[in-house]
């Protein structure tokens, strides 16, 4: 049973328990009320690392009585309420409790969702906020397994039914070299048509590679223990591989509905574990092996994570690749990484991110075949025409046939940024009370990849 009490956190007051909403304040609209429900990952309190016009000021934060994780998201949201140059004043009224889900649905003090945390819970918490009525702003992954899958497909018909809004944060279509890579694979006289490609050769292929043990908004990152249970998680082939499945579809079929049913098929997976010691573990959670991790780890005391996967697969008749590999930290100076290449029948657009672009992503534009001089000029036309959408893009040629887009540096936000990105197109779409008619398909298509090719990955390992 839960006991009242209040927090004070860095001169914040923060009402628990059973306390009521707290009064809105002067200046904040109040139509969207946020609920933040059993944060576990950081990515929730990124929501809330900015204000936004018309969203109360009050969050309603329900979580279990083991505090760990709630510490954690509360430290971060104190953090961005006390540091002057991110100016947030964010009031977070908690309850925690076994019935904290039970208490959320009945107590209805917000009506929209956030839910980053414990993957293997998140399908059911989606679900029945559904089914109680709420808007849900999850982060990835949805679903982590073919039952996720199912239940998530439900609950995006019973959104529909109740005429709310279920939406995932795809954080990268706002990492400016992919919404450039995007535009210029648009743009015909320079692209022409995305080549179909091969297994071999893909016609678009994605690839990151992602740490453990990282900083977040300037402090080493403790990660729940968890985090690196893969029944609880999901594997590396059902995680990050949603941003680059989602990054697949939003560039080389922006605005077409994908319907998993006829226009993808899939031809192949891989899983492979990333092995971490004991040392590691402890750096990166501050703890030691919990009893639920003993079945993964080895004679050599090393934990085995299934983080790193591999997809192949066509859609709408494109070869596909994607992959997704895990290390344990970062050497100095460093993070992760991403590679992508569309292969068009008159330009590739690629995308680098390694030491010869200074670990920081770098959009190019190379000739397929052709006439380099006619090249030359198409490729001065698509970034002129660029420029007044994007002002200050330019490019600057490497050699013959190969160029490198010169972006400012007004447009490379990072990735916390991009938070609060997703969050307010979200907030556009619920004020136009739905999402473009592609989006909900969309989404259902990607989780059916995902869990699809874990569930044949599984299957090959055999």
């Amino acid at each position: 049973m839960q006991t009242a009490s209040l927090l004070l956190l860095g001169g914040v007051m923060v009402a628990c328990n059973n306390q009521s909403g707290g009064e809105k304040e002067e200046g904040t609209a109040g139509n969207i009320r946020l609920i933040t429900l059993d944060p576990g990952h950081f990515h929730a309190a990124l929501v809330q690392k900015e204000m936004y016009p018309g969203v109360d000021s009050t969050v309603h934060v329900y979580a279990p009585t083991d505090g760990k994780d709630l510490q954690a998201h509360l430290n971060l949201v104190n953090g961005y309420n006390t540091n002057a140059s991110v100016s947030t004043h964010w009031k977070e009224e908690i309850y925690t409790g076994e019935d904290f889900l039970q208490k959320m649905l009945q107590e209805k003090k917000g009506n929209v969702v956030v839910l980053a945390g414990n993957n293997k819970r998140k399908i059911d918490y989606i679900s029945q906020s559904i089914e109680g009525g709420f808007n849900v702003l999850a982060d990835k992954p949805m679903a982590i397994n073919e039952d996720g899958f199912k239940k998530l497909e439900g609950a995006f018909a019973k959104a529909k039914e109740k005429g709310v809004l279920l939406y995932d944060i795809m954080t990268e279509r706002f990492e400016i070299t992919a919404t450039l890579q995007k535009e210029l694979s648009q743009t015909q006289a320079l692209f022409g048509e995305l080549q179909k490609g091969t297994a071999d050769k893909p016609g678009i292929t994605k690839e990151s590679v992602h740490h453990f043990f990282k900083n977040v908004s300037g402090k080493p990152l403790i990660r729940p223990s968890w985090f690196f249970d893969v029944s609880q998680q999901g594997e590396g082939i059902v995680d990050v591989t949603t941003h680059l499945v989602d990054l697949v579809q939003w560039e080389g079929f922006p605005d077409q509905v994908i319907d998993y049913k006829k226009d993808i098929k899939l031809l192949g997976a891989k899983r492979s574990p990333t092995l971490l010691s004991a040392a590691q573990f402890k750096k990166a959670t501050n703890e030691e092996y919990p009893a639920f991790l003993r079945a993964n780890v080895n004679a050599k005391n090393e934990l085995e994570v299934y983080a790193n996967g591999e997809i192949d697969y066509t859609i709408k008749g494109v070869h596909a690749k994607v992959s997704v590999k895990w290390n344990f930290e970062a050497p100095e100076g460093t993070g992760d990484t991403h590679y992508s290449i569309m292969r068009g029948t008159k330009a590739n657009l690629i995308i680098k991110q390694g030491k010869e672009e200074g670990y920081k992503p770098v959009l190019f534009i190379e000739s397929a075949e052709g006439d380099k001089k006619v090249f030359d000029g198409e490729v001065k036309k698509a970034i002129e025409q660029l420029s007044s959408k994007y002002s200050g893009v330019t490019v600057k040629k490497l050699k013959e046939g190969f160029y490198e887009v010169v972006i400012p540096e007004e447009f490379k936000t990072s990735h916390e940024e991009h938070f609060a990105q997703v969050t307010k197109n979200y907030l556009t779409y619920l004020k136009n009370g739905e999402l473009p008619a592609w989006e909900v398909p969309n989404m259902i298509t990607k989780y059916y990849i995902t869990t699809q090719a874990l569930a044949l990955a599984k299957k090959e390992n055999k």
